[in-house]
């Protein structure tokens, strides 16, 4: 659930509201926020775009009650909402995204109010992906959990008109795990965005002023620190490199599995790794672009294909990825396309430590890095995403 705060926001779904708005588009937004001081419900208007605001419940990551009462609760309040606010309004397209599954009913009374499209941007499979890490089982007693949320998860599709996918590993899974649905109603549509002007910066200068070292391949890690992405097994790599003088890694972000690292770090305080708890925006892609690589890490358990928009920026800053992850996600094989990085499986420490030795040795980083940015705006450009869907919907 993005708490989108404008338009400006350089988001997956704000990058694609833009083209949406470039296009002449009418456009209203409906997005959660978790601040205290705002009032349930809220409706802001700006100069070529609306919306509306739900409070919901705080501090879910550490807290599952909450996290759950929001999950269950939240068609409720976005259908109150709508009601409050948009009674006068007809849309003739719904866009909506996973997380969270549980929109199902909401989004079929706007259909029905409206007789409007809806179009299902799927990022995220659940609840097969919390069966994957362990959280759910389909069978025994924790199968009454996963049972309530695969309901809501086939309703959603159901009330879905077109599914845009993020890949094509995505596609087939959906189509071979639910062959209710038609291939004729599911398709691409990738995380994209809209690429800002190539700069050229003083790495040495951003390199000094964060205190990363000068003459070393520095490997940067951003986003969530949570099951998903195999934090345990990120902290053996971390392990396996410690005090290896070519090669030093930043990592920033927070989540669940945050205090893994810290522990780390904590145990070695003049090892080669930094660690920052969150960045604002800016701050943050500053210090991207003063290392060399961008890794992402997804826990080897998956059998749902995930592709992280996290690689986004990577490409973005013409930096190559360091992708270590399960076998049924299609991302190595966009790599090895795109000739913009490496691949190894995230459940062999052998094997990945190998390949960073390789890394730091490798003459090529900066080409792949090029590659990686040629890549992006061929593929995952938000005009992309925008052509679609509306193919897709017309």
């Amino acid at each position: 659930m993005t708490d989108i705060q404008d338009i400006e926001s350089r988001y997956i779904y704000t990058e694609l509201l833009k083209v949406f708005i470039g296009n002449g588009h009418r456009v209203t937004i409906v997005s959660p926020t978790t601040s205290k001081d705002k009032p349930k419900y809220e409706l802001l208007r700006y100069s070529n775009y609306q919306m509306v605001k739900i409070r919901i419940l705080s501090g879910t990551n550490k807290n599952l009650i909450k996290k759950a009462i929001n999950i269950i609760a939240l068609e409720d309040w976005y259908i109150r909402a709508v009601k409050k606010f948009l009674n006068d309004e007809k849309f003739d397209l719904v866009l909506y995204s996973t997380p969270p599954i549980t929109l199902g009913k909401a989004i079929k009374y706007i259909k029905t109010r409206d007789n409007a499209k809806t179009y299902l941007m799927l990022k995220d499979i659940f609840p097969q992906n919390a069966v994957d890490l362990g959280m759910m089982s389909r069978i025994g007693y924790k199968s009454i959990i996963y049972n309530y949320f695969r309901n809501k998860e086939k309703k959603l599709y159901k009330f879905s008109d077109y599914i845009g996918c993020m890949s094509e590993a995505n596609v087939n899974y959906l189509l071979s795990h639910n062959p209710e649905l038609s291939p004729d109603n599911v398709g691409l549509c990738v995380n994209s965005v809209i690429p800002m002007d190539e700069n050229l910066v003083n790495k040495d200068m951003l390199r000094s002023k964060y205190g990363i070292p000068l003459n070393t391949t520095v490997f940067f890690y951003g986003g969530n620190f949570g099951k998903p992405q195999g934090i345990d097994f990120l902290t053996k790599v971390l392990e396996n490199n410690l005090n290896k003088n070519d090669r030093y890694f930043v990592l920033c972000g927070d989540g669940t599995d945050y205090h893994i690292i810290e522990s780390l770090i904590r145990n070695n305080p003049k090892s080669n790794i930094m660690l920052i708890k969150g960045l604002p925006k800016e701050e943050y892609d500053n210090l991207l672009q003063a290392c060399d690589i961008g890794m992402l890490f997804l826990d080897y358990r998956f059998t749902i294909p995930n592709f992280p928009s996290r690689i986004l920026p990577y490409m973005e800053y013409s930096m190559p990825i360091f992708a270590c992850t399960d076998s049924n996600t299609d991302i190595g094989i966009k790599i090895e396309e795109g000739n913009f990085g490496w691949w190894c499986p995230s459940n062999n420490l052998e094997i990945c430590t190998n390949l960073i030795d390789k890394i730091c040795t490798d003459s090529s980083i900066s080409q792949k890095g090029k590659n990686a940015r040629d890549y992006l705006e061929k593929h995952y450009i938000a005009e992309i995403s925008y052509d679609q869907i509306m193919n897709n919907i017309e």
